[in-house]
């Protein structure tokens, strides 16, 4: 994995790859550690392989590096008295262990820092280390975020991530947009409506979405962003049981309507009744909407 280039999709759909001195140093170890991997190669072969490979760790001065020294000697060395193969098995696979080791460490190959997940060192983890309880993992401490006001460690960021992703966004924006047209709009008639600013977007979206089914009464438009909510009878206070949700081009109709039972066929009418009394069902259950219910009936009475 360290060996491999950088690699990214544009946005014509072609992938680029990009090598950087990180990945050129992670495949010139690869391709050591293939090479002295492998069995049954001439001595001459495996001579050179481990002089690669010595003067490769011998750059870094260790413990680690200096008995993968020692251990290329012997083998040097018994290779030239012509000890048997199979003899030197063992002290072949201790070799390519240490130098897996070597290259599992970030201090030598700088890009498998970005893959570990467990610390080299086991006396980290008893500090370092915590259980995520959605994944049941565990994860370095860094794999988890923590408020500033938290006292126990929660999930872990992909856990997080998961969660945010599959959760469903309600967009107010539209809702929002709808609200402040409707307030503007009440608020040049200069007639004391108050309900229209009582109302939050929640309550709009109820009304938009369950009352009016997201669409026009007239024209059964569903784009929100053309959609405005107007009196029904413009000589009352705009109210959810006062209302008509229409485009702007037919609200601007409706409100130059000056006789709504002659404009309308009856079916028409009786559908928006209907709607508007769902929607006074539902908002009288409100004790803020309930005296508004009173004070825009009598003044329907007194119209």
């Amino acid at each position: 994995q360290c060996a491999q280039p950088k690699r990214w999709k544009a946005y014509d759909g072609k992938v680029t790859e990009m090598d950087t001195q990180y990945t050129l140093h992670a495949r010139e170890l690869l391709e050591i550690y293939r090479s002295i991997s492998m069995n049954d190669i001439p001595k001459d072969e495996r001579i050179d392989v481990l002089l690669t490979l010595r003067h490769t760790v011998k750059e870094h001065e260790c413990k680690l590096t200096q008995e993968i020294v020692e251990l290329i000697d012997r083998e040097v060395d018994l290779m030239s008295r012509e000890v048997k193969e199979c003899n030197l098995e063992g002290l072949r696979r201790r070799i390519s262990t240490l130098f897996l080791q070597y290259i599992k460490t970030p201090k030598f190959n700088p890009e498998v820092a970005k893959i570990l997940k467990v610390p080299p060192d086991p006396l980290k983890l008893h500090k370092n280390v915590n259980f995520c309880h959605s994944c049941e993992n565990y994860l370095p401490s860094t794999e988890f975020p923590v408020p500033a006001n938290s006292r126990t460690i929660g999930r872990c960021c992909l856990c997080c991530k998961l969660d945010n992703e599959a959760r469903r966004r309600d967009a107010f924006l539209k809702y929002k947009l709808i609200l402040e047209n409707l307030r503007k709009s009440e608020a040049d008639y200069q007639d004391d409506a108050k309900i229209v600013f009582l109302l939050q977007h929640q309550d709009l979206q109820y009304m938009i979405e369950n009352i009016w089914g997201s669409q026009s009464a007239l024209s059964a438009c569903s784009d929100l962003y053309d959609l405005v909510m107007v009196r029904w009878d413009k000589q009352r206070e705009w109210s959810p049981w006062n209302t008509i949700l229409l485009t702007k081009d037919e609200a601007d109709a409706h409100l130059k309507l000056c006789n709504l039972e002659k404009a309308y066929e009856a079916p028409f009418i009786h559908r928006i009744k209907n709607k508007h009394i769902r929607a006074k069902n539902y908002f009288t259950q409100i004790p803020a909407m309930a005296s508004f219910l009173h004070r825009s009936d009598n003044q329907g009475n007194a119209n």
